[in-house]
């Protein structure tokens, strides 16, 4: 499969819950890519498409309760940033169901820079906080 993004440890924020989840978003993203650049079907690529949009969704109330957690001064900027996101990723989302199939490299190249820029500047400032505050930075054993 051709990749877009490839993890690399320097996008570690050392909390393994959130890198996991971080390599996930690199997955979907990667996914997605596959799935626009082989021309996969509309309802392959839509598949896709709607599990980043829930995984993503995910990730942003995981963290969220994390920052809440553990009284992260700048919790409501961070939010902010995490809704402004969710709400593009889902009108790129309408413009595909809405038979715009043109979004789909718009949609990756903006990801990826979000993801990138995300995880490298805005993730990194929340890191040192939560795990001074006592967040574990490895799990004891994988739950799921």
């Amino acid at each position: 499969m051709p990749k877009l993004i490839t993890w690399s440890e320097e996008f570690s924020i050392d909390i393994q819950e959130i890198d996991e989840q971080h390599k996930r978003l690199v997955e979907l993203i990667n996914q997605l890519y596959d799935a626009i650049t082989t021309k996969k079907p509309g309802e392959a690529l839509e598949k896709v498409l709607d599990d980043l949009v829930e995984y993503t969704r995910v990730h942003f109330a995981v963290e969220e309760c994390v920052l809440r957690l553990f009284d992260y001064s700048d919790y409501d900027a961070h939010k902010a940033v995490h809704d402004k996101i969710a709400a593009r990723v889902i009108e790129f989302q309408r413009q595909f169901r809405a038979g715009d199939h043109k979004v789909g490299m718009e949609l990756l190249y903006f990801l990826k820079d979000w993801l990138m820029d995300h995880i490298n500047k805005v993730d990194r400032q929340y890191a040192p906080v939560v795990l001074k505050g006592g967040v574990k930075k490895t799990w004891l054993r994988k739950f799921f």
